[in-house]
């Protein structure tokens, strides 16, 4: 009774190709995370905007350094793609769009979605 175990098989993930529901999940999670940490900074900003004429000028002064508008950017696509997996997540605990076509179309929407409202506000940015 000699039963070997086969060896673990070496795992890449970076050569793992997700469908688009697994990508729309992490990248909701990703983007939980990302509004979550950015919280303290954005009532920071908003408190210091609040104070008088000289707060708000010294928050939109910081919110034109190149570091905060990137991270602006990042928030909006965080939102964005946040938003609209949340949607899809109602709509899936509500059995519409569950079969394996339309999942995955709507997994698509969320992924190609966030982006183009992140490259809209990109445009009104500029």
């Amino acid at each position: 009774m000699d039963k070997h175990k086969p060896a673990p098989k070496f795992l890449n993930l970076l050569q793992i190709e997700l469908p688009p529901g697994g990508i729309a999940s992490i990248a909701h999670r990703v983007s939980g995370v990302l509004m979550f940490l950015s919280i303290p900074l954005v009532a920071w900003l908003f408190g210091l905007s609040l104070q008088d004429e000289q707060g708000y000028r010294a928050a939109l002064d910081y919110l034109q350094c190149l570091p905060l508008r990137l991270l602006s950017l990042l928030l909006v696509w965080s939102l964005a793609h946040h938003l609209l997996a949340g949607l899809r997540h109602l709509f899936l605990d509500l059995e519409i769009g569950i079969s394996r076509t339309r999942a995955r179309t709507s997994a698509w929407v969320v992924n190609l979605g966030a982006l183009a409202l992140t490259v809209v506000y990109l445009g009104i940015w500029l």
